[in-house]
Order: structure tokens, then sequence, then C-alpha cells
């Protein structure tokens, strides 16, 4: 469905911040796109949406395909009546309107009117709190409530992809479990592809069918969801976890480094 062929993205001509990604989301799959703060990963999800050109920046090398045709040259708004909806992180509302009418705008573009009635009950029934604070102003709404909103804003767009960026950021663990059930449920009923950027590697593998591990604007390994959990760098630098009472000297440390496919 979705195919990136080795794209660079710069910014303003002059910062280059991805190194020739490539990529695959293939159709009703959960893929995510992980690694540390300053990776890369935002950009890549911008330079599919088409929101790099309001930080000034561009697909300079490669291509960027939705199922079988090039895209990378398409406007924002062509890319999301393609069905690409990408909701931002830091939990992006509309902080004057109701929790509703948040709900509502996500629906914009959309014709059918009587499924985006049903639609709306659909998000109510993935988000029961959401529902009962349909008529709270939404810049009121704790961070957890405000990241449903954003989720449930993008679904109500009707996605044939839906990209989130970091939804866990900032969240108590409990929550973080229960919206990433609800992205696995909205996949698994709805077939939606779903690209999900994160930090947290081991809840974005426990739904993810595929993933990819970014350092410094490439793509540095990547597999099934069940490889990379078992993959003892990724344990190692990305969960936290090693051999207790192991040391690890710098060498070891380089050797990772070396063994990465694009050195």
């Amino acid at each position: 469905m979705l195919k990136l062929n080795n794209i660079e993205v710069a910014y303003l001509n002059v910062i280059r911040v991805l190194h020739g990604v490539s990529l695959n989301v293939e159709d009703g799959s959960i893929v995510a796109l992980l690694g540390a703060n300053g990776a890369g990963k935002s950009t890549t999800l911008k330079a599919i949406s088409g929101l790099l050109h309001v930080e000034e920046g561009e697909v300079t090398d490669g291509s960027i395909e939705w199922n079988g045709e090039r895209m990378d040259n398409k406007s924002a708004e062509e890319i999301g009546k393609l069905g690409i909806i990408q909701a931002l992180e830091g939990r992006r509302v509309f902080g004057h309107l109701t929790t509703e009418e948040n709900l509502l705008v996500g629906a914009y573009h959309r014709k059918d009117r009587h499924t985006v009635k049903e639609d709306l009950k659909m998000v109510y029934d993935y988000f029961p709190r959401l529902k009962e604070l349909r008529h709270n102003t939404a810049g009121y709404l704790s961070g957890g409530e405000q990241q449903m909103l954003v989720i449930g804003r993008a679904m109500m767009a009707a996605p044939k992809l839906m990209m989130l960026d970091e939804p866990s950021l900032g969240l108590a663990p409990l929550l973080v479990e229960e919206i990433y059930n609800i992205i696995q449920r909205f996949n698994t009923e709805h077939k939606t592809s779903v690209l999900l950027v994160e930090q947290n590697v081991r809840i974005a593998l426990s739904i993810a069918h595929y993933g990819y591990v970014v350092e410094n604007g490439r793509v540095v390994l990547d597999g099934s969801a069940d490889f990379l959990k078992n993959n003892e760098d990724v344990k190692e630098f990305y969960m936290g976890l090693s051999t207790v009472g192991t040391k690890k000297s710098y060498r070891e440390v380089k050797h990772y480094k070396r063994r990465k496919r694009w050195l």
C-alpha cells in the first residue's frame, strides 16, 4: 500500500535529516517506526503526509508511492483526501472547541453524513470517556483525554492509513496500555493500516506486525515484531534489558554499531 524508496529530506535546502529511508506498510498491517528522540521518525511521517512544506522541508531524493502511484509531489490536502491521516505528536486539539466538535472536524472532508454519525458512535464506543465529555471544552481535558481525542479525531477521517506520532508520550502506563489495545482493535475490526512512531519500543512491538529501527536519519534494522523483540541489540539499547551482572566495554558498543546494515 505505502512504499518509501530511499527518500532523503532536507530543511531549508541545507539541513539533511533523512538519508535514504526505505520502508513498506502493507494493507491492513501495523508497522512500528522505532528510535530515539531526533532519529528522524516524525520527519518520516511528515514526508508521507505532506506536512514538510509547512516547516520549509522537502523530499529531495527518492520517492513515496501509494498503491503504486507517486504521491510525494502532492499537497497535504490531496494526501489527506487519499485517506492518509496523521495524528501529530503533542496532543494537538482545538482547545476552544468541544470534544464532539473536535471529532467532527476530523470528518470535515467527508460527504457521507450518515456514515459520519455512525463513526461518531464508533469512536464513543472505543472511548466511552469522550462520550461523557462530549460537551466539554477540549482545552480543559486531561492529557490522557486529549490523546484519546486526537486518535478519535483521526478515526473520524475514515483513514486507510492512520499515522500516530508518539501516542504514549507523557501518559501513565495503564492508560498507554488501554490506548494501544484500542489501536489494535481498530486495526483488526476495520482493516485500517497503522504506521506508528514510538520511543516506547516494548509497547509498540506488542501490537505491531513489522518494525523499523531508525537512527540518525537511516533505517539500521528491520524485521517482524517477534524478530525485533528477540534481537539482543534492540533489547539492550532500546528496552534497557541486558544480562544481569554483565559488564559491557565501549569496544562492544562499537561492535554493535559496525553490525548495522548501513555501515
